[in-house]
């Protein structure tokens, strides 16, 4: 048998990491699936916001469009699983332009036309960047920008689980999914010697873990508290 060659090694690892994290992607994906069953049972949107799906979108978009041969080469896994994401996104904000209030509907209309028109002119733009080097380097900034305020969002669930000390808006399949996706594409992004990539995936990374050892500490806490309190109410 031929040993591998380092290069031939990485690109595995590389691989490996990028399948992994397109199969870890599908538990983000999915995450919505309860809020748009309530919003589905109760025919309204009630107070949910429809633009977290929105910038979904957007984000999803312009990851998708980094990763394809015209910008990045060997990149396609970041468009495959952008390119289901964006899928995903569509038809939630399908779902909530379906069952929200006709004031609310044409808003998000509004951005939807707004975030393929911004869309359209980054792609457009970009391709008048003839130098394919320059090219990667702008889109790369967008998509890892993009990336990275996504990723900070759970700053705020983080922020409201530590000061009310519980675990109930903070879903754990939903944290896990956030570590494992971003711990995959840290690894690919690291293989492939992308900061593109491996930059906000290592914060998202790091994000992940706060979240899941919140999780264990104030789910065990709450845990003890119970115990403690039915313990007392025997003594």
């Amino acid at each position: 048998m031929v040993p591998l060659t380092s290069s031939q090694t990485l690109e595995i690892c590389k691989d490996a990491a990028g399948i992994a994290g397109n199969i870890f992607a599908f538990g983000l994906f999915l995450s919505p699936i309860p809020t748009f069953r309530r919003i589905m049972r109760n025919q309204s949107t009630e107070q949910f916001s429809g633009l977290p799906y929105i910038y979904g979108l957007l984000n999803c978009l312009i990851c998708a469009w980094y990763g394809t041969p015209l910008v990045s080469p060997d990149n396609l896994l970041v468009t495959t699983v952008n390119s289901v994401g964006a899928v995903f996104q569509i038809a939630y904000i399908v779902l909530f332009v379906m069952y929200t209030e006709k004031e609310k509907k044409f808003r998000i209309l509004g951005w939807i036309l707004t975030v393929f028109g911004l869309f359209a002119i980054i792609v457009i733009g970009s391709l008048l960047i003839l130098e394919l080097q320059l090219r990667r380097i702008i889109i790369g900034s967008l998509s890892c920008a993009s990336l990275i305020s996504m990723f900070a969002s759970p700053l705020f669930i983080i922020n409201l689980v530590i000061r009310t000390r519980s675990v109930e808006f903070m879903p754990f399949y939903l944290s896990l999914s956030t570590f494992l996706m971003s711990a995959s594409f840290f690894l690919y992004g690291t293989f492939s010697f992308d900061l593109f990539i491996y930059v906000p995936n290592g914060i998202g990374t790091l994000l992940g873990v706060v979240q899941l050892l919140l999780f264990a500490y104030y789910k065990s806490s709450l845990t003890r508290d119970s115990t403690e309190r039915l313990v007392a109410s025997y003594s």
